[in-house]
């Protein structure tokens, strides 16, 4: 089987004048022409933009200057926001949307010299754990077209697994990170929330939302997270809490790490053969160091049930804007204003983003916040304080980052509370804010498995150390598809 190219080795390769940023950005272009069809990954390609990004950067490297990512090509979710480029949300009623300003994210990477190349499919407005809510249809995972990528971050995983690009930005609510790096067999972090600025991000739940990253590796992640991440002052989410050298000691030794593993995650709902899998990466650990405990945390089974209270709810809220008035969506030739209100919203959004404004709606009305919202707010606060206490006792948590591998198109579009529970064993990290991370640990028939490494707050750096040096030790993060283009 084919290896996987890593960012690192690009950056070092440009920094050695082995590749050009410009013949690197053709080649990705080509990959990206070749597989579309059959992928979807992209809703937009900038290459006439990339391409003039990667002769700048070109001359900075001739010129010994450019930044830590020079030359690198990258995509972005399209849902961080990107100056004269459109931000679709994956949706109808954003289709024609072109933002008038870079995000904090988009422009951080920019400053660092990175080559953008478009804009990446998911679901519509991040609501999804398949990548097939999007009005521009769904993407398909590269290790088989037949299967999903995981959603809503389905595009970036995708790329990424199929070697369009290096890295890509991605976002994760309730697991939309971690999920398609698992099913895609690709690694991805999500780290604490406020530690990577929200501005020009546009919002699905804003207490849950935070960007991350998707490459093929912990270490490619530790240097683009390293140039996102950091304080904000536009972000009112944001933490002004020094950002670390994500780099710094990843070749440390994990001896007397202690790792916890979470007996709620290993539940008869996980595929045996999954389990295995994870089983052979927690030995692994063992082997190198580190010492295995299990941990319980009660609370964990009522993620699920808190998770579509509150997402949904903050989701009511965030997307009231689009109302065919100010921006977004309007419909043609509207009887009056409540008509222009009625068929905009209903022309603009699918029918999963309605379905969770529905719920949204609901659970906040009179009557029914005490019932629901502040009764799931509750249930939260039960599943941080137990994430907590855990910590007190080991330094990272361990399990499985989904129940299965990645299902096919179409297996569980009717049913959405099917759909919901294969984010069962992410969606705990977003209601806790904790740091949260999947890397590829082996096959199950033919399509990948993830191991999830969970940490306290602000501590990216010590998740990034245990998956790379259990990257050191295997070579599922640098496995490709066969039909790769």
């Amino acid at each position: 089987m084919a290896e996987r190219p890593t960012l690192t080795q690009w950056v070092t390769d440009l920094r050695a004048g082995k590749v050009s940023s410009c013949e690197l950005v053709r080649a990705s272009l080509a990959r990206i022409e070749a597989s579309q069809a059959r992928l979807n990954a992209f809703v937009t390609v900038t290459a006439d933009e990339a391409m003039a990004q990667a002769e700048a950067a070109d001359r900075d490297l001739a010129a010994g200057r450019g930044g830590p990512l020079a030359g690198v090509p990258i995509a972005h979710k399209d849902l961080f926001c990107t100056a004269g480029v459109r931000t679709t949300c994956g949706s109808r009623m954003l289709e024609n949307f072109v933002a008038p300003y870079d995000a904090t994210v988009v422009a951080r990477l920019r400053a660092a010299g990175a080559v953008m190349l478009g804009k990446l499919n998911m679901d519509e407005f991040a609501m999804g754990s398949s990548n097939e809510t999007s009005h521009f249809g769904p993407v398909r995972n590269p290790w088989n077209t037949d299967r999903v990528p995981g959603g809503s971050s389905g595009g970036s995983a995708a790329a990424v697994a199929a070697g369009l690009v290096s890295a890509a930005t991605a976002t994760d609510t309730g697991g939309s990170i971690r999920q398609p790096a698992s099913f895609c067999g690709v690694t991805g972090i999500k780290p604490t929330y406020g530690r990577v600025s929200r501005y020009g991000m546009i919002a699905f739940a804003s207490s849950l939302d935070q960007g991350g990253v998707i490459a093929a590796s912990a270490e490619d992640c530790a240097r683009v997270l390293g140039v996102m991440a950091g304080f904000d002052p536009r972000d009112s989410t944001s933490v002004d809490v020094a950002v670390p050298d994500y780099l710094d000691a990843l070749d440390a030794p994990l001896a007397g790490i202690r790792i916890g593993v979470l007996r709620e995650f290993f539940d008869p709902g996980l595929d045996a053969r999954y389990e295995r899998c994870v089983r052979d990466a927690l030995a692994l650990f063992e082997r190198l160091g580190a010492r295995l405990r299990e941990v319980s945390l009660p609370n964990i089974p009522r993620s699920v049930p808190a998770y579509y209270v509150v997402a949904p709810a903050e989701c009511s809220s965030n997307l009231a804007r689009y109302d065919g008035v100010r921006f977004g969506h309007r419909c043609r030739e509207p009887r009056d204003l409540e008509d222009l209100y009625k068929r905009s919203r209903s022309e603009g959004f699918g029918a999963e983003v309605k379905r969770r404004i529905m719920t949204g709606t609901y659970v906040l009305s009179a009557g029914y916040y005490d019932a629901y919202y502040l009764k799931a707010q509750r249930v939260r606060r039960l599943i941080t304080a137990d994430f907590e206490r855990a910590f007190g006792a080991v330094d990272l948590l361990m399990g499985p980052t989904t129940p299965t591998t990645a299902f096919a198109l179409g297996a569980k579009s009717a049913d959405p509370v099917t759909m919901y529970l294969n984010d069962i064993y992410t969606i705990s990290a977003n209601l806790a804010g904790l740091p949260a991370m999947s890397v590829p640990c082996g096959f199950v028939e033919g399509l990948p498995a993830g191991l999830q490494i969970i940490g306290p707050h602000f501590a990216e750096q010590r998740l990034l150390h245990a998956a790379h040096r259990y990257q050191l030790e295997t070579d599922w993060h640098r496995r490709v598809p066969e039909r790769c283009p």
